[in-house]
């Protein structure tokens, strides 16, 4: 018997979405699971774990094939989550829900927001372990500019302040709220006014200077841009007609990263 399954990329907090918005892209990791060879399994891998939660690994042998950047703030250990819990539960013959699934991965993979993406696809809101899929699409074309440095997720979340000024939470609150608006009626216009945060990404641009440098210098069609995750990754979001000069225009200014145009995909994790 063959399992062979595979998950998206996410981009969580999609600004001011802090913790609760995430979106899945159509980038995906994979894995096959085999009987058992001989060799025993790595059990402390992160997928091998999460497969552990419906049946027991001892009895097969796993593989993988990655494409998502890791430690790039595009989701990668969530994937790699989604990957053990949707086998193991092929395995075990057992059909969870997307909010059974959430609950089993939180575990390993402490951000629900993109687990939650990666487990059913799409742009979705997840909270107090409930995941509603909102949108099957963003109003705007993602563009991923990628540096080659890493950045461990508990490292970004260290950075960032117990408390911050009533002004900062007002202006975050109202663009969290034109990003909910903007994703459930389509509007590139709300979705470009809800660009913009400060409940983390200052907190986390030392990482990504590149943040900075597109919004002070947008090209022409870009809708906005934010940190992915917890970065260094920002996602440039275009107006999808100008996608390709977007991309093309970014591609020249920083040809020291990786430029990604990544389409949204209503497809989670599942077989491959």
């Amino acid at each position: 018997m063959t399992i062979h399954v595979r998950a998206p990329a996410t981009s969580a907090n999609l600004g001011a979405g802090f913790d609760v918005a995430a979106v899945a892209f159509d980038l995906w990791n994979e894995m096959i699971v085999e009987e058992a060879n001989g060799a025993a399994p790595d059990e402390a891998h992160l997928a091998v774990r999460a497969f552990s939660r419906y049946a027991s690994p001892k009895e097969w042998s796993f593989s993988f094939v990655d494409r998502i950047p890791r430690e790039r703030g595009l989701g990668s250990s969530a994937a790699v989550v989604a990957l053990g819990l949707v086998a193991g539960a092929l395995a075990a013959g057992k059909e969870p829900s997307a909010d059974e699934l959430l609950a089993e991965g939180l575990e390993f993979e402490g951000h629900a927001d993109n687990l939650a993406a990666a487990i059913v696809g799409g742009v979705c809101l997840t909270w107090d372990g409930n995941i509603a899929r909102v949108a099957d699409d963003v109003p705007a074309a993602a563009i991923a500019l990628v540096p080659q440095e890493r950045l461990k997720t508990a490292e970004a979340r260290s950075s960032l302040p117990q408390a911050i000024e009533h002004t900062d939470a007002v202006f975050s609150a109202i663009r969290a709220t034109l990003l909910g608006a903007a994703l459930a009626s389509g509007s590139a216009r709300l979705f470009s006014a809800s660009a913009g945060d400060r409940l983390h990404e200052p907190y986390r641009a030392a990482h990504a200077p590149h943040l900075a440098a597109v919004r002070d210098d947008p090209p022409a069609g870009m809708l906005g841009a934010t940190l992915s995750g917890s970065g260094p990754t920002v996602i440039v979001w275009a107006e999808k007609e100008r996608a390709g000069e977007v991309a093309a225009e970014l591609a020249g200014r920083f040809p020291e990263h990786e430029v990604l145009h990544l389409p949204v995909t209503t497809t989670g994790a599942g077989p491959a």
